[in-house]
């Protein structure tokens, strides 16, 4: 009887027809966005190159697109955003928070569900670890059920519906398919609405100052994505809501905004860094941004929210700012992933 070879995580999976002389367990996948090997330009080319070349991410006709990419985004880009992400490097481990971050949320999970018939493991979307290697070691192990869990509380087309592609491309090569969920998003769950709160409060009671604004910065998608139905826009401003009404606090005290926009396409508003400017002007003099949106710290957030949105916010009269970090694997995060985790396994554990 043939024996399935088991990939490395430095190479391509190669899917086998029968999971192994072991089945019966359940195999837990955290999907997270993804990240660069390393900040040089190479490796942020790669990475640039397979995110940017996702059709969910960018839906711009590819006879359009593909010129602009190779030709003039993957020839600048890499530089420049491979410097960015070198200022939030994490050094000791060599990688980048979204994945350090990810890495130990997934650890402490493994030891909250602590069951030999668990196996719990990340991937990523884009860059390594790759969702395709992840499945076969899952696989190899004997999970004959696997359990996807993409971490976007908010679903949207180009982040949570690009992780399902992925996924079931890679399972259309496969004689003998593991049965498969998706957790939905949970945006609007009690659970995570309470511990965003829980956790904003606690990073407030830090500060030596009382913001006059805070700011739930939401990344943006282009609105054409609205207008052909996608339901994020939807899904975080309920989230902002709730969450101000957790914190009890009012529309003008509590803004939910969009960030990281990309081109010269119109997205979704208001701007996170208009806003942050237009109050800075008008005289708001404490600020605060909260990212209820991401699962973990990233570039997006500790290096676009937390330092050039304090600069837009200093330069144009400001005086006090803050950014307050995700759930990330603090207590509130954990809870808040074996939650949506325990919730989606019932009926098989």
């Amino acid at each position: 009887m043939q024996t399935e070879t088991v990939p490395s995580a430095s190479t391509a999976a190669k899917p086998a027809d029968h999971p192994g002389p072991v089945s019966g367990r359940i195999g837990v996948l955290l999907v997270n966005l993804g990240t660069p090997d390393a900040t040089g330009y190479w490796p942020m080319r790669r990475y640039l190159k397979e995110f940017l070349s996702d059709r969910r991410v960018i839906e711009v006709p590819r006879l359009l697109w593909w010129p602009l990419l190779n030709l003039i985004i993957l020839t600048t880009r890499p530089s420049k955003s491979g410097a960015k992400y070198a200022s939030i490097w994490d050094k000791t481990e060599n990688a980048s928070p979204l994945l350090v971050i990810t890495r130990r949320q997934t650890e402490k999970l493994r030891l909250a569900l602590a069951s030999d018939r668990l196996e719990v493991d990340f991937a990523m979307r884009y860059g390594n670890p790759a969702i395709a290697v992840k499945v076969e070691e899952l696989r190899a192990k004997g999970c004959d059920r696997i359990l996807v869990v993409p971490h976007y509380p908010q679903y949207a087309a180009a982040t949570s519906a690009t992780v399902c592609d992925k996924l079931f491309e890679h399972l259309m090569t496969l004689r003998w398919q593991p049965a498969v969920r998706i957790a939905p998003q949970w945006h609007d769950d009690p659970v995570y609405i309470e511990a965003l709160a829980a956790s904003v409060r606690a990073s407030l009671a830090q500060l030596d100052f009382e913001p006059e604004v805070i700011l739930a910065s939401f990344h943006g998608v282009p609105k054409n994505y609205l207008i052909a139905g996608d339901p994020y826009h939807c899904f975080a401003l309920k989230t902002g809501r709730l969450l101000r009404e957790a914190l009890g606090l009012d529309e003008k005290r509590l803004r939910v905004t969009f960030q990281s926009r990309f081109g010269k396409d119109e997205w979704l508003k208001p701007y996170t860094d208009e806003t942050v400017e237009g109050l800075a002007k008008a005289g708001t003099k404490r600020l605060a941004i909260v990212a209820p949106g991401f699962v973990a710290d990233c570039l997006e957030t500790i290096e676009e929210l937390g330092v050039e949105n304090r600069e837009i916010f200093e330069h144009n009269g400001g005086e006090k700012f803050a950014y307050l970090p995700c759930l990330n694997d603090g207590i509130e995060g954990m809870r808040v992933l074996e939650h949506v985790v325990r919730r989606e396994l019932a009926g098989w554990f």
